[in-house]
């Protein structure tokens, strides 16, 4: 049955271009309006864009207490995507505006790229595909996923679904996570350690942590200096989890083998000296960016706007 007495808005542009996801929507809810002008809604447009909104879909729309100060009538806001960083949960409790909002829905797109980005780097296709193009053909010697230590920082949904992925390469695993997952790490064989051991004794180091002010730049240059010098280093998490800067050094001086980055701080990056490196790989957020995570968060986000108020 569709519900008119809900007004919906859909901020996020990819949500609002992507025809399943719309007409889910439409289906279920008459007065729906979508971000169709492709706009990057912040501050006063965002605010203008919500005016009048009950209930409202957003994916990187930064929502703080200006904001909702300014949308009496918003009473929901479910998210498209994992991360809250960009929602402040002191205001929405402060104006009593509920969240809906649906973890882990894309860790397996997660999972997939973490696994295919330690394959790339230990076999260095990075490197041997940059010399084919330019016309240079000589073999590089790299390493197999198979029987490496595998570290992973934070293992919730993204994490626990990496784990269960790297079973058949029989890597040892070790885990960093402020909570105790004591069953599942029983389970699989896991030793949870802390984050110095973890990057001293792995050969893959992966972030999945959520960025807050505990995680915050928590691989600074001390701390990554910890690694072994052929290790790989990846990030599809959050930008500002580590120290770029002392990371591109790492991997111009030898100090690392090689990183993956799918976030930054600064996004687009300008880092252009770190881009060009032959033992890294940049990729542009694409870490959820499947068709089947897309649909699985749009249709979360779109359970989320039930949320009882």
């Amino acid at each position: 049955m569709i519900n008119s007495e809900i007004k919906v808005a859909i901020a996020s542009r990819s949500f609002s271009r992507n025809k399943i996801l719309r007409n889910e929507v439409i289906e279920r809810y008459s007065n729906v309006k979508f971000n169709d002008n492709g706009l990057s809604l912040k501050g006063e447009l965002l605010v203008d864009f919500l005016q009048g909104i009950t209930h409202a879909i957003i994916a990187l729309e930064k929502i703080d207490s200006c904001i909702l100060s300014q949308l009496p009538e918003l009473q929901v806001i479910s998210k498209y995507g994992v991360g809250l960083d960009m929602i402040d949960m002191q205001a929405m409790q402060k104006y009593n505006v509920k969240l809906g909002w649906t973890g882990g829905v894309n860790r397996r797109s997660v999972s997939e790229l973490v696994i295919s980005f330690a394959i790339s780097l230990l076999r260095h296709v990075p490197e041997s595909n940059r010399e084919v193009l330019s016309g240079t053909w000589q073999q590089h010697v790299g390493r197999q996923l198979s029987g490496r230590t595998v570290g992973i920082i934070g293992c919730g949904h993204v994490g626990q679904d990496l784990v269960k992925m790297l079973q058949p390469f029989g890597c040892s695993i070790l885990v960093n996570d402020i909570k105790n997952y004591h069953e599942f790490y029983k389970q699989y064989n896991i030793k949870a350690v802390e984050k110095e051991e973890l990057l001293n004794k792995s050969d893959i180091v992966t972030l999945h942590t959520p960025l807050d002010n505990s995680t915050r730049n928590m691989l600074t240059a001390e701390r990554l200096s910890l690694m072994k010098h052929n290790a790989i280093l990846i990030n599809i998490a959050r930008g500002g989890l580590l120290d770029e800067g002392a990371l591109k050094k790492m991997l111009i001086n030898g100090g690392l083998g090689g990183a993956a980055l799918d976030v930054f701080l600064i996004e687009p990056p300008n880092d252009n000296e770190l881009l060009k490196l032959p033992n890294f790989i940049a990729t542009s957020h694409i870490g959820g960016s499947a068709e089947e995570s897309i649909l699985a968060m749009g249709m979360a986000a779109i359970s989320g706007l039930n949320t009882n108020v």
